[in-house]
């Protein structure tokens, strides 16, 4: 609570206004480099690496597709073929806001319909295809080292994800795909409806779940932050920009 923007716990209408509670800015301080990119919650590295063969490693004789992972969008698959990602479990003991890890422009978002299968250790290593089932928020920018997906993966006892932008994504659960295109509503409006700086807010879990993050190919390069079972504070440098 030492961490809390407001450490009295009297102030907390909720417990989800409790578990959400924003942190103090200099809690989690936003590595200035220019080329770093850093992490966007708090939370263990899963898996971070390089996405081979359009599929993306989950545990040991565990993997899943890219393209089942984005929704069957087979134009994004492109982009992010042979390119890096990053998986980041957060339990619930971790802070539950989700930020940009390097500056970008929002240009569409995808909420996928699926299962809600718990995203723990555990689970992951015994689910086939975990993250790809699961109802996910995919949120793509536009970023100078190039298309950047953010994935926000919903599971079990996450009561609604949501976003700065759009407010709560689910619940309401659909069974079809959503798709919102802020890159032509910009053109149409001739504005720019969601610009983030390094380390901004972008939406938070209301309970645990997992981040996972794309990159293209070349694009940057992991540190040694990002080896599997260490801890990740929001804000510290994960990456290097190579482009």
């Amino acid at each position: 609570m030492s961490e809390a923007c407001d450490p009295d716990l009297k102030n907390y209408p909720s417990f989800n206004a409790f578990f959400t509670r924003p942190l103090k800015k200099e809690a989690r301080p936003i590595d200035e480099s220019s080329t770093s990119v850093v992490s966007p919650v708090d939370g263990q590295v899963s898996q971070a690496g390089e996405i081979k063969n359009e599929r993306l490693f989950q545990a040991k004789g565990q993997d899943y597709s890219l393209l089942e992972l984005l929704g069957g969008d087979a134009q994004r698959v492109d982009q992010f073929s042979g390119g890096q990602f990053a998986t980041i479990y957060l339990s619930p003991k971790d802070y539950h806001r989700i930020h940009i890890p390097i500056a970008g422009q929002l240009v569409k978002m995808t909420h996928v319909p699926g299962r809600l299968f718990s995203v723990s250790p555990a689970t992951t290593r015994a689910v086939p295809r975990l993250f790809a089932r699961n109802e996910r928020v995919i949120s793509y920018f536009d970023t100078e080292a190039g298309p950047l997906a953010l994935i926000m993966v919903g599971a079990i006892f996450v009561a609604s994800m949501e976003t700065t932008w759009q407010g709560v994504i689910t619940p309401p659960h659909g069974k079809q795909l959503q798709h919102w295109n802020y890159e032509a509503y910009n053109s149409e409006h001739n504005q720019n409806v969601t610009s983030l700086n390094k380390g901004q807010e972008l939406g938070r879990f209301n309970m645990g779940s997992t981040v996972i993050l794309l990159f293209p190919k070349n694009s940057v390069q992991w540190n040694s932050l990002m080896n599997a079972g260490n801890s990740v504070k929001m804000g510290q440098a994960v990456a290097k920009i190579l482009t």
